[in-house]
């Protein structure tokens, strides 16, 4: 897949090298968000060692990186020998590295740590011995958000105060599926993000020109493809016991968002549950909303938890209730299922989409704010709520995943609602945006021309 994106990550990195001294830089993020492929570009036109840790014994490691290493200096007999040791390798880079710039990559470094639970002091050792006079650029990149965060992120790890700086990998935003995927319908890019979200290697699997449905059942359903297992997989490389998370991520994924509506539908005491979601909000996988207006949002009681991640909410909405038929060949029904509710899923998503086109237009000049999220209150919500504190402007947008056109009506329900937030009401200027997914009557674009209503068809101002 076409390398896109990632302008503020590469000119990080480019900055950090640039300066010619010692640099220590984590690179975090979830599997498969695309870190290999960020440093592989960076390292491109730059000097440097690519080495990839893998499940094998420490000594097996040290071979592998001495080929590694030997390679790129041409050393024939670190190529045949390997490094018997740690200290050895890093005083052969910090001599090598004294008076050049040299770039070198530790991939998936937990599993080093997993090879050797003392690797993260050695590492510790090594740089304060010497390596951090050197020119040397050092990137550790690890998938395990747990393990990084417990080697080398948090305060109290190892290598915490060696650090000079840091970088997270998220997932593409919206934006860059008009330069993945060229041509398609703005309608069924929101399908695909709906589905796959922002993670490049899930992105890979789509086929431009087939139906969604197609799509679902040879990417997804298809028990030979990597992603029918993969939310296991990721799972069980971050969990020890995940029985009990899955039955708390299915309550989510099924709508169930309040704490107290999860720990009845999964039978789980009011400790345990808090426990586990505390857990998952630690691994990026369950985060946790309150209303955009709440002053002190960790003490709000108002929280609602959703899934972080778009394919770990499909496939616990969908294909993990619906195993046992997939397992037995029944995918045609399977599909029919997912086929029957999957606007509204897209819908969801568009929500989503809608509040990441609100930060486009904040760029573009078209609105202004400092905090944006959405607004509920008993049975009112607004999908959209932008709030400019310094201006007291409030925006409130509405979001509507219909083949039918936006008319007059929603923006007037729009209003009504927006007249029962309490954020500095009397002093505040409202505005408001609507989004759809087939554009705006005749009535309601008049409608917008007279009140200032900013109209967005898809992903498209009007």
């Amino acid at each position: 897949m076409e390398f896109v994106d990632r302008k503020t990550e590469l000119a990080y990195l480019e900055d950090r090298h640039a300066r010619g001294d010692f640099q220590f830089i984590p690179i975090y993020g979830r599997r498969r968000v695309g870190k290999t492929r960020l440093v592989r570009e960076f390292m491109k036109k730059r000097p440097g060692i690519y080495f990839m840790a893998d499940t094998a014994s420490e000594r097996e490691q040290l071979m592998n990186l001495g080929r590694e290493v030997g390679g790129f200096f041409r050393d024939d007999i670190l190529v045949s020998s390997g490094f018997r040791d740690w200290p050895q390798v890093f005083a052969y880079l910090q001599e090598k590295a004294r008076h050049q710039r040299l770039v070198f990559t530790v991939d998936e470094f937990p599993y080093l740590v997993g090879a050797n639970p003392a690797v993260s002091s050695i590492f510790q050792k090594g740089l304060d011995l010497g390596l951090k006079d050197s020119r040397l650029m050092l990137l550790l990149t690890g998938s395990s958000i747990g393990m990084m965060e417990e080697e080398v992120l948090l305060a109290r790890a190892p290598l915490y105060g060696r650090r000079t700086g840091s970088l997270e990998v998220r997932e593409l935003p919206f934006d860059a599926f008009s330069e993945l995927f060229p041509g398609m319908p703005c309608a069924d890019r929101i399908a695909v993000y709906s589905l796959f979200g922002g993670i490049p290697a899930y992105l890979e699997t789509v086929f431009p020109a087939a139906p969604v449905m197609d799509m679902i059942r040879r990417s997804v359903l298809d028990r030979g493809s990597f992603l029918y297992n993969e939310v296991e997989f990721l799972l069980r490389e971050e969990l020890r016991e995940p029985r009990n998370y899955f039955v708390i991520l299915r309550a989510i994924a099924q709508g169930k968002r309040k704490i107290s509506e999860i720990i009845n539908d999964t039978g789980l005491d009011k400790a345990h549950v808090s426990r586990y979601l505390d857990i998952l909000r630690s691994l990026r996988l369950v985060e946790k909303q309150v209303p955009v207006t709440e002053q002190y949002p960790d003490k709000s009681r108002a929280g609602l938890y959703r899934i972080h991640d778009r394919f770990f909410t499909f496939w616990f909405r969908y294909v993990f209730p619906l195993r046992g038929r997939l397992e037995i060949g029944q995918t045609d029904h399977v599909l029919q299922r997912i086929a029957g509710t999957f606007e509204a899923f897209v819908g969801e998503a568009y929500e989503d989409v809608s509040r990441e086109l609100c930060l486009k237009l904040m760029k573009e000049g078209v609105m202004s704010f400092t905090s944006l999220g959405r607004w509920w209150e008993r049975n009112e919500e607004i999908d959209v709520v932008a709030l400019d504190e310094e201006e007291c402007v409030a925006w409130f947008g509405e979001c509507k995943w219909s083949r039918k056109k936006v008319g007059v009506n929603v923006y007037d329900d729009l209003v009504r609602k927006s007249k029962l937030v309490s954020w500095r009401r009397g002093e505040r200027s409202d505005r408001f945006v609507l989004f759809s997914r087939s554009g705006f009557t005749d009535a309601m674009i008049a409608r917008a021309k007279e009140d200032g209503v900013v109209l967005v068809h898809g992903d498209e101002v009007r």
